[in-house]
């Protein structure tokens, strides 16, 4: 039988995919307690997740779900039709309250948010400009905007105006950052950023995905974190599936920006609206991120435990001060082998690579939660150091 062109291209992709060690595998997580995973039968100790507080498996959201779901299941249609139920308005107030802003808007995802966005706000005759670094789905709203997109060398604020500069004139100018850049750990300059978009009369954006509940004397993320306010930084997304441990996100400012984003973003109008049951479970989320400050303490204390650790041991982390602590190996293939051999140890650490990360800079992505226990981190620099063996790997 003939190949068609679309099985060629897919076959050469394949062939592609396999020479640069860059194939995905996707692990069926059976069950999850904690910091704990069983997968295959095995139990692991989970390094790989973005479970910052522990909150994914915690009963008392379990429990909000069961209560949640006596209501139904499904909102059965889009928010501007007859899908937006009191559990929505009542996490949307419950955010804006939280972050000090006056309006949210949920959206389905993080993803769905950043497009959302930047297809709601630009068009073709409009300046993006986004650090190279940021989430791929702040590149993919730039296109889907058709604007001009420029990127600044990573959390180069200087860099930052001269193209905020560049692109005065015709058109408006939004600036987008990562508040917690999620492969690198490290928090944007978010002060210096906001300066900068004031004297060019430029909107900041800031997606809070990976410093919700973590950054803040609250968990307001990282915004707060810089005492920053919404007449600064007048559009934030946050995102419920990483500290808040469910799922969903809402986009949270200025009340005439959410309302302009309510009548123009296409991923807003046209998709059925977050289950109810869900909206209730993250308002149960918001609730417990707000008093969480044990186990953010807590998550700073085992940052700070791995950090030493590792720097006793010669593993020199990326610097960072957030549970996104890497471990820069380089080369694909032995970063995928060092994660493998740490899963037989009992260890599930993400081996991240190109196109996630730039070529050349495949990393160990460790993460921490409130859930682990020194315990667990002496036990995985002990399996690193012994995974050296006596070479460079981890320096």
């Amino acid at each position: 039988m003939a190949v068609t062109d679309w099985q060629q291209r897919l076959r050469d992709a394949a062939q592609q995919r396999t020479a640069q060690v860059a194939q995905r595998t996707v692990r069926t997580v059976q069950r999850r307690d904690g910091a704990r995973v069983w997968v295959d039968g095995r139990e692991l100790i989970d390094f790989a997740g973005n479970d910052y507080l522990g909150l994914a498996s915690d009963p008392r959201l379990a429990r909000a779900l069961r209560d949640a779901a006596a209501h139904g299941v499904g909102a059965s249609a889009s928010h501007l039709v007859s899908g937006h139920h009191a559990a929505h308005a009542a996490l949307e107030q419950a955010l804006a309250r939280w972050l000090d802003a006056p309006r949210a808007l949920l959206l389905g995802s993080g993803y769905a948010g950043n497009l959302a966005v930047l297809q709601g706000l630009l068009g073709r005759a409009d300046h993006c400009i986004q650090d190279r670094l940021n989430h791929a789905s702040l590149i993919d709203g730039a296109r889907l905007a058709a604007c001009t997109l420029h990127r600044y060398p990573h959390a180069d604020a200087a860099a930052a105006e001269r193209q905020l500069a560049h692109g005065s004139g015709a058109g408006l100018r939004l600036l987008a950052s990562d508040g917690v850049f999620s492969m690198d750990g490290d928090v944007a300059p978010l002060a210096a950023l906001a300066a900068a978009c004031a004297r060019h009369d430029a909107l900041f954006y800031v997606d809070e995905a990976h410093a919700l509940g973590v950054l803040g004397s609250t968990g307001a993320g990282s915004v707060a974190a810089a005492g920053l306010s919404t007449s600064q930084v007048p559009l934030r997304l946050c995102t419920f599936g990483k500290a808040l441990g469910c799922y969903g996100a809402a986009l949270v400012g200025d009340g005439a920006l959410i309302e302009h984003l309510q009548q123009s973003a296409r991923p807003y109008i046209y998709t059925t609206a977050l289950p109810p049951a869900l909206a209730e479970v993250a308002h149960a989320a918001v609730l417990l991120a707000q008093n969480a400050d044990a186990e953010r303490a807590r998550l700073q204390s085992l940052i700070a435990h791995l950090r030493s650790g590792a720097a006793q041991l010669g593993m020199a982390l990326m610097p960072s001060s957030t549970p996104i602590q890497p471990l820069l190996i380089g080369d694909n293939a032995r970063t995928v082998a060092i994660a493998d051999a740490l899963r037989a140890h009992g260890f599930w650490v993400g081996a991240i690579r190109p196109p996630t990360v730039p070529p050349g800079q495949a990393r160990l992505r460790i993460t921490l939660s409130a859930a682990h226990s020194t315990a667990d981190i002496d036990a995985l620099l002990d399996a690193l150091l012994a995974l050296a063996g006596g070479t460079d790997h981890a320096h």
